[in-house]
């Protein structure tokens, strides 16, 4: 089991950022590809960002390309998701995830085994 807990949501102003960060326990944290992803309330839950077990391949949602940036900290367990130039439609709950996989990571919500409670987003115009 992995249990994964999201923190550093929030309320922020359109162009502003958030930096989320989510923390792992469990199984050895650097046997995961880790994902963001995001949903909005009548919506299906969607992609945002993931990145493989080592580190060095990232994946982003069209989106949010060139404005949020994914990484890890496997010595403390961590990922990040820096969310720069925020937009309106960037507002819903933002969900951490954990996927066992050597190579690469998952951009499906199936592909991932276990998952965090959320963190709210809100940007405002």
């Amino acid at each position: 089991q992995v249990q994964l807990v999201e923190s550093g949501g929030g309320l922020v102003q359109a162009g502003g950022s958030l930096r989320l960060s989510c923390a792992a326990s469990g199984r050895p944290f650097s046997a995961y590809a880790m994902g963001w992803f995001r949903q909005v309330p009548g919506n299906e839950r969607e992609f945002v960002a993931a990145i493989s077990w080592s580190g060095p391949s990232t994946y982003y949602a069209d989106s949010v390309k060139g404005r949020f940036t994914i990484s890890r900290d496997n010595a403390k367990n961590t990922v990040f998701l820096q969310m720069n130039t925020l937009k309106p439609e960037d507002t819903a709950v933002y969900y951490c995830a954990a996927q066992r996989r050597a190579v690469g990571a998952g951009r499906t919500v199936n592909d991932y085994n276990y998952w965090g409670l959320g963190t709210q987003v809100t940007v405002s115009s």
